[in-house]
């Protein structure tokens, strides 16, 4: 029983090991220049798919505490315009930068328009909704302002939907616990 059970708990530990990180991913930057995720390493991240016409859009102000309260930290949020839920996100490039900073002040980082549902979705939101590849949750964003928390070593550790307001208790404390 007791080498069944040393057994068990290497094979747990040996696809906690090979379990994907968001590292392996590169992005594009509002410039349509290729950011890679490792430049992130080491940092707590909540990810978060967004638009400026969505009725969560006021959560850009929310998302922009939490930031700055955390950001000495090692704490990150980054923003993934996207345009899938009701063509909510009609701006491209610099436009939704601006649009960013002038109306909600946000100094979080704000990549390039991408898709993040269906077969076209780009590969970081592919890895974020496939339990098989990230440990933690099958779940994709139903919504825009969707959250998904990474830990500083890459791993999916948590989500968080779309009506979870950024400076919730619930964040919060999950951010905490990371950090």
């Amino acid at each position: 029983m007791r080498y069944i059970i040393i057994f068990l708990f290497f094979i747990q530990c040996n696809n906690a090991m090979t379990q994907e990180n968001i590292y392996q991913f590169n992005v594009n930057n509002l410039q349509d220049e290729t950011i890679s995720l490792k430049q992130y390493a080491g940092k707590v991240l909540l990810i978060v798919n967004t638009a400026s016409e969505c009725g969560f859009t006021p959560q850009y102000a929310e998302l922009e505490n939490l930031a700055q309260a955390y950001r000495g930290m090692g704490f990150e949020v980054l923003a993934f315009p996207c345009n899938d839920f009701g063509g909510q996100e009609p701006l491209e490039g610099n436009a939704i930068g601006e649009f960013c900073s002038l109306k909600f002040k946000t100094s979080f980082p704000v990549f390039g328009k991408l898709k993040i549902k269906g077969n076209d979705a780009h590969p970081l939101y592919k890895f974020l909704s496939d339990k098989s590849r990230n440990g933690c949750t099958s779940l994709a964003p139903k919504w825009n302002f969707h959250k998904y928390l990474i830990n500083r070593e890459g791993k999916v550790v948590d989500y968080f939907i779309s009506t979870t307001k950024p400076t919730s208790g619930k964040i919060k404390r999950a951010i905490e616990k990371l950090l």
